[in-house]
């Protein structure tokens, strides 16, 4: 038997089956006769073929044949069954397809990430509220004393200067001991005030039916006038009474502390020690820097539309600060033709310092209302679109387009989600380059 006896034998066998499978009807025997014969016949064909030329092959008709074939598969309905079965595959191809919800378009357009991911990437969320922002004024800015929160430490007394107790940069405390001066004037008047001291006891404990009431009188002035002049001189009250509960004449020496009148730090001390300085001669400058001053110039024009209280974003840096406007001046700078305005901003990580040029933003009067978010909240999407990510559940995150309408300093008025919307306000960056991965894995955590 040929091998291609075999072959149309095992092809003929096959299309019977699928006929009698396909319809579940009986097929005549003429049909399967004729499919055996037809079968029969190219095999005397290919034994006629192997004994003859090309020529001879054309005259056994085998064209006919072959279509007689075509024609008795078309019978036996093998192609309502490949259609039936095509119908099974495009199901198949369908449930299959379910994946798809789960599959790598989804993951590509969303993120999931752990807290500890989350806390790695810094990533922090805010729920946006209505929130209003003016129009945006720019100008150059420095950072100076809060001058509401600085006092300088000087002598009201001739002096040389004996000890120094702190030094530049020291944080000090309230009534903390900055200097030691001696001074002449200050021996003299503590002197007078162990002289009166004495004097007043004793008078006191005489009583007045002994001293007379212009002795009495005169005691007491005579105290009230020392005491006044060495506290003047610069001893505290609470210096004064430890000074006279000694009672020792020989500490009258004019030695004495200057005390820090409030807490901060040492930002000046312009002396040396034995240095002699005269009254009003600025030893230290103690100052509160939690709270600076910034002195921002501007024009006249931009000048008008500005109000005490307006709010105020300063950068230092790459740092945005936020701050109000707490005072206007109304005389212009004789050498620029600009007016100061002064910032108040907090400075608790002191990371601002006096003399520091900053770039200052203050929005005008003129209020527009809308959802207001930092500008590190919101980024470009692949296309070019300003988006933000809405995080939809715990550690899921989504991109949202969203239409940015003005740019304040490092804050953006834009509109596009609803109020109460949880979004990304800090690594943005970080869940965008998450979803552009693609084949970011969910459950890799």
């Amino acid at each position: 038997m040929s091998k291609q006896f075999a072959l149309w034998m095992v092809l003929g066998l096959a299309v019977s089956s699928i006929g009698y499978a396909g319809e579940g009807h009986d097929h005549p025997a003429p049909e399967r006769g004729s499919l055996m014969s037809l079968d029969k016949q190219d095999n005397e064909n290919h034994e006629s073929h192997e004994g003859h030329g090309h020529d001879d092959h054309s005259d056994h008709g085998g064209d006919d044949n072959h279509a007689s074939h075509d024609d008795d598969h078309s019978d036996h309905g093998g192609h309502d069954d490949h259609a039936d079965h095509g119908d099974h595959n495009e199901k198949s191809e369908n449930d299959h397809g379910g994946h798809d919800d789960h599959g790598h378009e989804e993951e590509s357009s969303v993120a999931e990430l752990s807290v500890a991911q989350r806390a790695m990437a810094g990533i922090e969320t805010l729920v946006v509220t209505q929130q209003s922002l003016g129009q945006a004024i720019t100008a150059p800015g420095e950072a100076v004393l809060n001058a509401y929160k600085t006092t300088q430490i000087t002598p009201r007394t001739p002096a040389q200067v004996i000890a120094r107790h702190v030094r530049l940069g020291d944080h000090v405390a309230k009534g903390q001991p900055l200097v030691k001066l001696s001074s002449m004037e200050m021996a003299q008047a503590q002197g007078e005030l162990i002289q009166a001291n004495a004097e007043l006891r004793r008078v006191k404990k005489l009583g007045q039916k002994v001293v007379s009431g212009k002795r009495f009188v005169t005691a007491q002035i005579a105290y009230q006038l020392a005491y006044a002049k060495v506290n003047a001189y610069g001893m505290t009250k609470k210096q004064i009474k430890s000074f006279l509960r000694k009672g020792d004449a020989t500490l009258a020496t004019g030695e004495f502390d200057l005390l820090s009148f409030q807490s901060g730090t040492v930002m000046s001390d312009d002396f040396v020690v034995g240095e002699l300085i005269e009254p009003g001669q600025a030893l230290m400058t103690i100052s509160d820097e939690s709270i600076l001053w910034i002195e921002a110039r501007l024009t006249p024009e931009d000048a008008t539309r500005i109000q005490v209280g307006a709010p105020a974003r300063v950068q230092v840096g790459d740092v945005w600060v936020s701050g109000k406007v707490v005072q206007t001046r109304h005389a212009l700078d004789e050498v620029t033709r600009t007016l100061s305005v002064n910032i108040e901003v907090a400075n608790e990580r002191d990371t601002i310092h006096p003399g520091q040029f900053v770039h200052v933003v203050i929005e005008d009067s003129v209020k527009q209302h809308g959802i207001v978010l930092p500008v590190e909240a919101v980024v470009r999407s692949a296309d070019g679109h300003w988006q933000v990510f809405v995080e939809t559940s715990e550690g899921h995150f989504e991109p949202q387009e969203i239409t940015v309408l003005k740019t304040v300093g490092d804050q953006m008025l834009i509109e596009g989600i609803a109020e109460g919307t949880t979004v990304v306000s800090k690594g943005a960056f970080f869940v965008s380059s998450e979803i552009a991965k693609g084949g970011f894995d969910p459950h890799n955590h």
